[in-house]
């Protein structure tokens, strides 16, 4: 129960401090300052509106990935050599699936299982899935395992289905890794993910080679100018949310070394 009360202020309070509550506490504490101080309350609605428009701009939100992912390379055949497993983090879970009748993986853990079932394939490495519960219901874990074993037809070794978020997803994969002699794996999540992974990872005593799927920026092959880099999108927003949620993440673990 207390760590079900952390997560879920951490991520209360993530939400706070990231787009889109951050435009609506912006624009709102400028609203009800408008009367009493009017050029402080203008200024936050004019920043709150500013703010909106820049992170839904491909090319701001194609930047702050390029920063976030500017160490992480895609995988190379020598990056694989002393590899003992394949750990394979969670991203997330679609609840009450009405294709389904029943709680499955979302969107972001899918991409990860499909990239983790090819290296699967290509290394022969045992796998390793990870996530909890945080929410109730099936361990993220579990519908992992099943959807890599029903779906991708690739087995998995280990399913860890404690944690709540990265660090108990390095903290609890490492005790099990660790258990069974091994201590260097290839970590596969999306490449925006995998900075603040990796340091979990390592913090916990673990060799973690990056293996990123499905790149935030990818350099575009034109130079020429592109108006829609600069009309705003729903999925630049995006984009920005999970290029930012990273880099508040890694500013955190950081100040509370």
């Amino acid at each position: 129960m207390y760590a079900q009360s952390i997560w879920l202020a951490k991520n209360i309070a993530a939400n706070l401090i990231l787009p889109p509550s951050i435009f609506f506490l912006l624009g709102g504490i400028g609203w009800l300052l408008r009367k009493r101080k009017p050029k402080l309350g203008k200024s936050l609605m004019t920043l709150s509106v500013a703010l909106l428009f820049a992170l839904s701009m491909p090319i701001v939100a194609n930047n702050l990935m390029r920063l976030l992912e500017q160490n992480i390379h895609p995988l190379q055949p020598g990056d694989i050599q002393g590899a003992e497993a394949i750990v394979i983090l969670g991203g997330g879970v679609y609840h009450d699936a009405p294709e389904y009748g029943a709680d499955t993986i979302n969107g972001l853990t899918l991409e990860r299982l499909q990239y983790g079932a090819y290296l699967q394939r290509q290394t022969g490495l045992p796998i390793l899935v990870t996530g909890g519960r945080p929410e109730g219901g099936t361990p993220e874990g579990e519908m992992m395992r099943r959807t890599l074993e029903q779906d991708f037809k690739v087995p998995v070794r280990w399913a860890e289905t404690r944690s709540f978020d990265t660090a108990q997803n390095a903290q609890f994969s490492a005790a099990i890794l660790k258990a069974a002699g091994i201590r260097k794996v290839l970590l596969v999540s999306h490449a925006w993910h995998l900075p603040r992974a990796r340091i979990e990872f390592e913090k916990q005593g673990l060799s973690s080679t990056p293996a990123p799927t499905r790149f935030g920026f990818v350099p575009a092959k034109r130079t020429d100018f592109d108006i829609f880099d600069y009309l705003p999108q729903a999925r630049a927003l995006a984009k920005s949310y999970y290029a930012l949620h990273e880099g508040v993440g890694i500013v955190w673990y950081k100040l509370s070394r």
